[in-house]
């Protein structure tokens, strides 16, 4: 298997972007279980100035390395399924809460039945639930 780190420098590379020491930085800080904000990305990030880690996002939304989760209208960034397997997430409507959805075989075959019905070729998906998580749940009964 290839490290990540060979995969994001494969990505730079490819799309004509350095390696720096401010993308390494904020890669790695990616490189976790939970989607972050621009705020708790750019806390994990102290050494950086704010302006470079938002140009780094930038730059990584544009060749395909990070993505957005909407939480209405705010959102988190994670990384995109080049760098682990692929899911959905559901998001708590009162806390926020991102939960990864690991990939469902059935949901999958779904998606590509329903698409090849419609002669469309799918290049990718992503399916947000929306709903109250465990804890809320708990909360509000």
């Amino acid at each position: 298997m290839i490290a990540k780190n060979d995969v994001f420098a494969t990505i730079l590379r490819e799309n004509g972007h350095s390696l720096t020491k401010t993308r390494q930085n904020v890669f790695r800080a990616l490189d976790i279980d939970e989607p972050l904000t621009m705020h708790e990305l750019v806390e994990r990030c102290r050494e950086i100035d704010r302006a470079s880690v938002y140009r780094s996002i930038a730059l990584f939304e544009q060749i395909g390395i990070v993505r957005r989760l909407y939480t209405g209208w705010k959102y988190k960034i994670e990384l995109s399924d080049r760098f682990g397997l692929h899911h959905h997430h559901a998001t708590c409507s009162n806390c926020g809460k991102i939960i990864a959805l690991e990939e469902d075989t059935a949901l999958e075959s779904a998606i590509r039945r329903l698409a090849e019905r419609h002669a469309f070729t799918v290049t990718g998906h992503e399916i947000e639930l929306t709903g109250l998580c465990r804890q809320c749940s708990k909360n509000t009964n």
